[in-house]
């Protein structure tokens, strides 16, 4: 059996903000305002229509929402009961079918290989101990041809002095502790990985959040936060 990749003090520090998942202008209020790029670019990219979704570390459930509103059959996962216990409910009073569960991906690998036509692990990478490791295990998750959504922080100068510096200590965007600039992931080292995986490089693109407009948009500049989506071999 797998050795569980995950960081409990991670875990924790988001269990405490379970309840705030939903608060689009609470200590997430980042994740809602960069969420609805990040579903188009999707949702563009690979139309969502009747595919099997996995969404890694989903916590409260905004990108799982948003890609089942899109016709998706969305599985997701979390380590974090209480988050999962807030996603439940939101869907529940959203209408919404999504079979949430408190479940490691080690364990899903051993039940639902080859399963998926699309996951995305969104801004989780950078929290795990070995995310090399996470993106092996989304290999074996996917069907032939299927997609591999992943975003996170590049570890650059400009990325501390924004994601870490301005948004956790001069702004509160986010709680400060949100982020460890070590585990920032640099995208020569997301590509490297992925290809050990033989999983393909398709596109990348940067996330340019406006802080003081609460917007974001994409863009060619990688050097804080990015999206990149890679395919499995046929």
């Amino acid at each position: 059996m797998n050795t569980l990749n995950a960081d409990a003090d991670e875990i924790a520090k988001f269990s405490a903000m379970a309840g705030q998942w939903w608060d689009s202008k609470g200590p997430l209020r980042t994740l809602h305002e960069i969420n609805p790029i990040r579903l188009d670019y999707i949702n563009t990219h690979t139309p969502l229509a009747g595919l099997s979704v996995l969404d890694l570390g989903c916590g409260g459930g905004l990108l799982s929402e948003g890609m089942a509103k899109k016709n998706a059959r969305v599985s997701a996962i979390d380590l974090d009961e209480k988050a999962i216990e807030v996603a439940k409910a939101h869907a529940l009073d959203s209408g919404l079918e999504i079979d949430y569960r408190c479940l490691s991906l080690e364990s899903l690998v051993e039940t639902q290989a080859q399963s998926f036509d699309l996951i995305t692990c969104l801004e989780m990478l950078e929290h795990v101990p070995d995310p090399a490791a996470i993106i092996q295990n989304c290999r074996h998750l996917l069907k032939p041809g299927g997609f591999l959504y992943l975003s996170t922080l590049n570890r650059s100068l400009k990325s501390y002095g924004l994601a870490v510096l301005t948004a956790e200590y001069l702004l509160g965007l986010l709680p400060v502790g949100t982020h460890e600039f070590e585990r920032f992931i640099k995208p020569s080292e997301l590509a490297a990985w992925c290809r050990q995986a033989d999983l393909e490089l398709i596109e990348s693109k940067g996330i340019d959040y406006q802080p003081f407009k609460h917007s974001a948009q994409l863009s060619d500049d990688l050097s804080v936060n990015y999206i990149a989506f890679f395919q499995k071999e046929l």
